[in-house]
């Protein structure tokens, strides 16, 4: 069956404690079955470091009372707060017939941010070996503006997901080596002159996961 036959539904969860989302992220992934929907959590997380399975925790320089959650995704160490949109992919990709194609996978969620940056006149651009979305030119090329790490089971089954920099606070990334990188800049939309409201590219970013993933 396609995957056109799966939609994908949006679950806008407002504002939370990132491991509030990843208890119930972890619960509706063990409870799945073969009829459980395809989901897109929209959440905006309170300040946290996150790490993921491999990461050094000599990235994190100084927490500064900042929350360091351990988590099961891939990728080292990374920074949520308020004003950043997180989409998580609670996704089949056996079902999607996307099993086993995790790096092809990776770079449909990659398209979609750089889908999303271009609706506002942005060019975000890949770094080879780096995941995520870079500004491509001007005063930040180079910044990552957009962050990525996921959960892929035995199964197929998929959860965690992207973070891309709205209008926040980017002090704590000073306080860590961002994604296991000495002195990577990180940027966000609103220091780009882009006065969109977090909804609004919540909404433009979830829609264009879903063209890209259906």
């Amino acid at each position: 069956m396609s995957s056109k036959h799966f939609p994908i539904e949006l679950i806008a969860r407002g504002r939370e404690p990132f491991s509030v989302t990843f208890a119930a992220m972890r619960a509706y992934t063990d409870a799945r079955t073969p009829a459980t929907a395809d989901q897109l959590w929209l959440v905006e997380h309170d300040p946290v470091f996150t790490l993921g399975l491999a990461a050094d925790q000599s990235h994190v320089l100084q927490a500064h009372d900042i929350p360091v959650i351990q988590t099961d995704r891939g990728g080292e160490v990374t920074f949520h707060g308020p004003g950043q949109a997180v989409l998580y992919l609670l996704l089949d990709l056996k079902r999607r017939r996307q099993h086993g194609l995790v790096r092809e996978f990776v770079q449909t969620i990659e398209q979609a941010v750089i889908n999303t940056l271009a609706a506002y006149n942005l060019s975000g651009v890949r770094k080879p070996g780096a995941p995520g979305i870079y500004i491509s030119h001007g005063e930040w090329q180079g910044a990552k503006i957009a962050a990525l790490g996921l959960k892929v089971r035995a199964s197929g089954c998929t959860y965690h997901g992207l973070s891309l920099n709205v209008a926040m606070d980017l002090t704590p990334f000073e306080y860590i080596n961002p994604c296991g990188y000495a002195d990577l800049k990180c940027i966000d939309m609103h220091s780009l002159g882009i006065k969109a409201t977090l909804p609004e590219v919540q909404t433009t970013l979830a829609h264009q996961l879903q063209n890209l993933l259906s």
